[in-house]
């Protein structure tokens, strides 16, 4: 039988990571190009402990049907969380729990965009949220990354000349790819455009409480006194990310319409993780353990930038990163980016090609990505050599 794919889903390709991933499924492949947390960053013996309790003192509900909206003592301890940490929320705004971050990308875009609507994305930008607006027939259009994140006179030019612009999408803190934090200036003008043009903000913050070095810097929700921000938060990276529980911050009236498009995917997100990440934060020291994080994550990274600088410092220009997973290189001109990855992975050292971050067709890179999370620091350092191994092949 010939199968005839919806015109929605048949021009996707797929992830470049996730393809990566599978053709270097060999462990003697250093995996540079995944974006896996370390796996000491994970609280087994507080969820172990959390297990047994739900399943001693309440199976049933964690068991049973929930609402849409999430369990309710979840949705309460975010609220509160978010307001006293972040500063987040406002009367106005509601929260809803998501089968992880990536549900919240599809419910904004299945909430707000039609077929040949238009997005705003940061360029270069995670493929995951990419392909989903492209799978709603969205178009994309791209906005240069500098190292103080987004090119304001580009996006005003942006927001001037599309048509039909829904949203503009940003990872503010720790880019993915990129590792760029958005300057606060740049913040308050992203707002204020978003504000002037009449679209929203799509702020994706999965990396903000990993920051290693520096000042936080506030939200652009935390700035939202005219509801024109969606903020989308994440326990991917700092409980377990195959607990698959993610949050919206959003107007209230932009909630009540998720709920109906989350009920048309999975009625909700599974409720014993919802209960498990509940009790995590009401019977741990949660601040305590996204310390421990940090200082996994600081040594991790200073040793990945030590490498770069010593191994490639005359090859690869990059901003270093203040947190989050990754690191951004860019190589000489006269150097083939794809050539150069696939000679990594000829050499048993996975990168992902900047190719896969693109936002728009004919977009040019001669970037990569390298992350310092997954890897031992053993394998961080056997992996630094052999990319400069690589190197030493172009001189």
């Amino acid at each position: 039988m010939e199968y005839r794919f919806s015109d929605r889903i048949s021009s996707l390709q797929p992830s470049a990571i996730r393809e990566i991933l599978k053709a270097t499924s060999d462990p003697s492949v250093i995996p540079f190009a995944a974006g896996n947390p370390d796996v000491a960053a994970f609280p087994i013996d507080d969820v172990r402990r959390i297990s047994k309790r739900i399943f001693d003192e309440m199976p049933v509900t964690a068991l049973q049907y929930g609402i849409t909206e999430g369990y309710t003592p979840l949705r309460e301890r975010i609220r509160e969380y978010v307001k006293s940490s972040k500063n987040i929320g406002r009367d106005f705004d509601s929260v809803i729990i998501t089968s992880g971050a990536t549900q919240i990308m599809d419910l904004t875009t299945k909430v707000f965009c039609n077929f040949g609507d238009t997005v705003i994305c940061e360029t270069p930008s995670f493929i995951g949220s990419l392909n989903c607006f492209r799978s709603y027939g969205c178009k994309l259009k791209g906005v240069p990354i500098e190292a103080d994140g987004m090119n304001i006179e580009a996006l005003e030019n942006a927001l001037r000349e599309s048509e039909n612009v829904r949203f503009i999408y940003t990872i503010t803190n720790f880019q993915n790819p990129s590792g760029v934090t958005m300057s606060l200036e740049k913040r308050k003008q992203v707002y204020a455009l978003a504000k002037k043009y009449g679209v929203l903000i799509l702020e994706d913050n999965p990396y903000g409480d990993l920051r290693v070095e520096g000042e936080d810097i506030p939200t652009i929700k935390s700035m939202d006194e005219d509801g024109i921000v969606v903020y989308a938060g994440s326990f991917s990276k700092i409980l377990a990310p195959g607990i698959r529980i993610g949050y919206i911050v959003a107007p209230s009236e932009i909630i009540a319409k998720m709920t109906v498009g989350k009920q048309a995917a999975d009625t909700h997100s599974t409720m014993f993780s919802q209960i498990l990440v509940d009790e995590w934060m009401k019977t741990t020291d949660f601040e305590a353990h996204i310390e421990k994080i940090r200082g996994i994550y600081r040594r991790k990274l200073n040793l990945m930038c030590s490498l770069i600088d010593e191994k490639l410092g005359d090859f690869v220009k990059y901003v270093r990163p203040e947190g989050g997973l990754f690191v951004w290189c860019e190589l000489p001109e006269n150097v083939d980016m794809l050539d150069f990855v696939k000679r990594c992975i000829d050499n048993k050292v996975a990168v992902v090609p900047g190719t896969a971050f693109t936002v728009e067709d004919g977009e040019k890179t001669n970037c990569f990505r390298m992350n310092f999370s997954t890897p031992t620091d053993e394998k961080i350092v056997e992996g630094m050599n052999l990319i400069e191994k690589v190197k030493q092949s172009y001189v």
